[in-house]
């Protein structure tokens, strides 16, 4: 990963958390502490961050400025989709075999969703979803019908948010909902930010089912927003490298859990 491809991986990270340790850095980006530490260095020294022991202290959060482009408080669409690649397209591969034609069905803005699209070119489904570039792609390259729920746009996570209780999904209703977050833990699926979460909140009301999509990265701890109690959990695709405990925690909630190979993903792109 190049030096200004970690550098936006790292203020994603500060967009998550208040502190962005080294040992964090290291997992998000496959780089060595050195090179971290000299990140972090050069990070401070532009004024983005405050270099601290052990890791770099994001800058207090101040108000979007009239004009400014919209920003939800979680990494960029750009930023999320260079991680874990393979499991992503694996995991949603995965999601996709799940689907029948002629269902309706709903998925939510992600890196991870957002890769279903190649995998439903030759389906014929009807999809709401909240993320402008999958609806973009199933137009031009699928045969399902897109629908998309009313909102403002938010251009570095490429979705589309409404802050107001009624809109145009109040009379939607699918089969199953596809979602992808922030992490899983103890308490639910997890989102970082408010808007985010109560967008997700209310899709979820107008399915059925829900299926998560969450590669192996997913179960560490963070985010602070609760969007649903693991009991809500239907299906969660993941791959390989998972925690086993936290695999065993979904299926003592109920949960049915798909692990996928992304290895056998990338050898059968290869």
């Amino acid at each position: 990963m190049h030096e200004r491809e970690r550098w936006q991986v790292i203020k994603a990270l500060l967009r998550e958390r208040s502190l962005v340790r080294i040992a964090d850095a290291c997992r998000a980006t496959g780089v060595s502490e050195a090179s971290i530490r000299r990140d972090f260095a050069r990070l401070a020294e532009q004024g983005v961050a405050i270099r601290v022991h052990g890791g770099l202290e994001a800058l207090p959060e101040t108000a979007n400025a009239p004009g400014d482009v919209l920003s939800l408080a979680t990494r960029s669409f750009d930023v999320s989709q260079t991680l874990n690649i393979d499991a992503k397209r694996a995991i949603a591969k995965a999601a996709v075999a799940l689907c029948a034609d002629g269902e309706t069905i709903i998925i939510n803005g992600g890196t991870t969703t957002y890769q279903m699209g190649e995998y439903l070119r030759e389906r014929r489904l009807k999809v709401l979803t909240n993320s402008y570039l999958l609806a973009d792609a199933l137009i031009h390259t699928s045969k399902c019908r897109v629908a998309l729920p009313g909102g403002e746009v938010y251009r570095e996570q490429g979705m589309i948010v409404s802050p107001f209780e009624e809109d145009a999904i109040q009379h939607y209703s699918a089969t199953r909902m596809f979602m992808s977050a922030i992490s899983i833990g103890p308490l639910g699926v997890i989102e970082g930010d408010p808007l985010l979460a109560r967008a997700e909140s209310k899709l979820l009301k107008r399915a059925d089912k829900l299926i998560v999509l969450a590669d192996s990265s997913k179960f560490v701890s963070r985010g602070s927003l609760v969007v649903c109690p693991l009991s809500r959990i239907d299906t969660l695709i993941t791959d390989s490298d998972a925690p086993s405990d936290a695999l065993d925690m979904l299926r003592a909630n109920g949960a049915r859990v798909v692990v996928v190979d992304a290895g056998a993903q990338t050898n059968a792109a290869a």
